[in-house]
């Protein structure tokens, strides 16, 4: 319930914004920023019309504001401030834990002072989208006097406090008797992981304690042959048979090392003639060949065996 100072913070959303002196509509209210750690309301946010979804920003204190009813008047146009808006929260979404951890909601809505900005109270519930309507979802209201410390996204309180909420409306799910509050869930519900069984209450793993033995036991295959080694009197095992395929290809690698062989003794015979022509016309490395006052060796051409000529005899004819 509000009265005329104290308002829910949707109810504020969208309204008007009007200068008392030029009746100028300076836009309507966007977002209203909180200041944490002193926990009240410091400025408004506003944009130039409800349809209006791109633009700068534009911010006002709170403390400019002269009355507030269908709409907000202001004194004159030139309200409008730069507000550094990191220093401040929106205060919706946040989570809202107790010292031990245990989650009790995420606040949607709060409840607030328009004189001077004082939060007195937050309204949770287990989805902080203020687009949802309250008779869909449970809803509760959590005094300020409960927070022990508070951050940018997570508000802390004092354990126990969910005994002292107050319940707002009742969700359709709770209706039908199927919800229930987020700190009476399981904790599987909440976070999403299953809560560890306890170790009393745990099954066996199924498996016998004493395993009983195999009755046979298993016997080692024995190699294809033993050899023995005996000084005095040794015979060499038995050769195993060798595949058909696997012979031919031995045979196959024969041939082929016969073939490289024979080629490489050719290549050396090759080399050792090729040695031999070239020490025919071995020179003196250190004489000039195109020295003219060096006297040429006479030249001794080889003999050359010309045969005979025979005269062939003639024969008479009737022979």
């Amino acid at each position: 319930m509000t009265t005329d100072n104290i308002r829910l913070r949707s109810e504020f959303i969208n309204t008007k914004v009007i200068a008392n002196d030029s009746a100028k509509q300076l836009g309507v209210v966007k977002e209203l920023l909180v200041d944490i750690d002193r926990r009240e309301v410091v400025a408004l946010g506003l944009r130039d019309s409800i349809l209006s979804l791109t633009g700068m920003p534009k911010y006002m204190y709170l403390e400019v504001i002269e009355k507030v009813g269908d709409v907000v008047l202001v004194p004159h146009d030139d309200v409008i401030e730069d507000v550094d808006v990191e220093a401040y929260s929106k205060l919706i979404g946040c989570e809202v834990i107790t010292e031990n951890g245990e989650l009790l909601g995420r606040v949607r809505d709060f409840i607030f002072n328009i004189e001077d900005g004082r939060v007195a109270s937050l309204v949770i519930a287990s989805i902080g989208l203020p687009q949802i309507p309250e008779q869909a979802i449970s809803t509760y209201e959590l005094q300020v006097e409960e927070i022990v410390s508070s951050g940018p996204n997570r508000i802390i309180v004092f354990e126990g406090c969910e005994e002292r909420l107050t319940q707002l409306t009742v969700g359709l799910l709770e209706r039908f008797g199927i919800g229930r509050p987020l700190w009476e869930r399981e904790e599987e519900e909440v976070y999403g992981y299953a809560k560890p069984v306890d170790p009393a209450n745990q099954l066996g793993t199924g498996i016998p304690i004493n395993t009983p033995a195999s009755p046979k036991p298993i016997e080692a295959r024995k190699p294809a042959y033993e050899s023995t080694w005996d000084s005095d009197e040794w015979e060499e095992p038995e050769a195993i048979p060798v595949p058909p395929r696997q012979a031919e290809k031995v045979r196959y690698r024969e041939r082929y090392e016969d073939e490289v062989d024979e080629e490489n003794w050719r290549d050396e015979r090759r080399d050792v003639a090729a040695r031999r022509e070239a020490a025919r016309y071995d020179y003196d490395e250190k004489q000039d060949v195109w020295d003219d006052d060096i006297e040429p060796e006479p030249y001794n051409p080889p003999k050359v065996n010309i045969p005979e000529r025979t005269k062939a005899p003639e024969y008479e004819d009737g022979y």
